[in-house]
């Protein structure tokens, strides 16, 4: 198969419909089977067939989480000749929300090349060729896989409902920035300037020590299911004793909507008692932010799982627990989230380039307690299922 991808960043995607309608209306039959189409040319001769696909983050969110980091990363090894173009660049990809997959059954020609363009054109966004070469809205080339300039004089462009990144700042979150860029030196772990900053204290909808205390406990206890499924332990023995325990903290409302189906389901999935085990770096971040942990050390080695246990176990209700914890500040917490931000980042790019994780940086303890922080800082209002981890 040949592909051509259009990237962009749309508030809504209800009249991509028409467009693509619009664009192959002559000499085309347009067949849609929900967010596919079928295009079809009806010529005699050197007959060929589309397959479009439309993709939005909202529909798709691990899409955008398992493939925007690894754009951003390619984008960000390649040596621009114009380093202002670059930034400009890396800022369009952190802000798109919206994919149209091109895939043609034979090789892409000019003709077809002429529709694809045409059809970037009317919906917006960048243009995508599978050598890495990159095109403005009109088709003219952005960038060059050799970091090469093209003719465009291009501009980023975001949508209404994808204010982040560069468009919001303050010098709080510049300040921030700097701090965490700073520590990153030290270690001589890489960094991204074109990363965003967080948002202020202000602008974050920071969870209450209560809120923080439950999700905690009712999440330590869905951990402690998920490590029995993972090693094999009877299911059923182990799923009534802790939902028990979820009732005796009086926790069982605090489950997430996937929490609660993993717990009830007949047969839980192995894999995804593996995933939800891992979350115990990120109940490591709630009982850091308790007070129960007195800093959270370089992500190199995994947290003291005995010692998270006893935290909450030690005690007979969840009042006597709630009662022992202590609030860290705003800002510790900002910065810590910002911290891991950034870390990230720099696991993804080293994993994109094949390199070894610096300073012995575990990816998995990373994005965990990003889960975690940016829950912790309401970051985007997220879910604790759908924190996003785009960098």
């Amino acid at each position: 198969m040949n592909y051509f991808t259009i990237f962009a960043s749309l508030n809504n995607i209800e009249d991509i419909d028409c467009k693509i309608s619009d664009v192959f209306s002559k000499g085309f039959t347009v067949e849609k089977n929900e967010d596919e189409y079928l295009i079809k040319s009806k010529a005699l001769f050197n007959k060929y067939k589309l397959i479009i696909r439309v993709m939005s983050e909202d529909t798709n969110p691990e899409y955008f989480a398992n493939n925007i980091p690894g754009m951003m990363g390619f984008y960000n090894s390649i040596p621009f000749e114009d380093d202002n173009l670059k930034e400009l660049v890396l800022t369009q990809i952190s802000v798109l929300n919206t994919v149209i997959a091109i895939e043609s059954e034979k090789e892409i020609k000019d003709e077809q090349m002429q529709l694809f363009t045409n059809l970037l054109s009317v919906i917006g966004g960048i243009g995508f060729v599978p050598n890495g070469t990159l095109l403005d809205k009109e088709g003219e080339v952005i960038v060059y896989p050799d970091g090469q300039s093209g003719p465009t004089n291009f501009r980023p462009y975001a949508c209404t409902q994808k204010v982040r990144g560069q468009e919001v700042t303050s010098e709080e979150g510049h300040q921030r920035k700097n701090k965490t860029i700073a520590y990153l030196k030290e270690k001589g772990i890489p960094y991204t300037d074109s990363l965003p900053q967080l948002p202020p204290i202000e602008a974050c909808q920071f969870k209450t020590k209560e809120d923080i205390a439950r999700r905690a406990a009712a999440l330590l206890i869905v951990i402690q299911f998920a490590c029995d499924v993972a090693q094999g332990e009877n299911v059923e023995e182990s799923r009534d004793f802790f939902i028990s325990m979820l009732r005796k903290y009086e926790v069982e409302d605090i489950l997430t909507d996937k929490e609660r189906a993993f717990l009830y389901r007949q047969q839980p999935n192995a894999q995804e008692a593996i995933n939800i085990s891992w979350q115990y770096e990120a109940y490591w971040t709630l009982i850091w932010v308790l007070g129960f942990v007195d800093k959270l050390d370089f992500p190199d080695e995994v947290c003291d799982c005995e010692y998270a246990i006893q935290v909450i176990s030690n005690c007979e209700t969840f009042e006597q627990f709630y009662f022992q914890t202590t609030m860290r500040s705003q800002e510790e917490i900002l910065d810590e989230a910002d911290k891991i931000y950034r870390l990230h980042w720099a696991c993804v790019d080293n994993r994109i380039q094949n390199r070894t994780a610096p300073a012995g940086i575990n990816e998995s303890i990373v994005v965990e307690r990003r889960r975690g922080l940016f829950w912790l800082i309401g970051h985007h209002n997220e879910d604790w299922d759908t924190i996003s981890m785009d960098t």
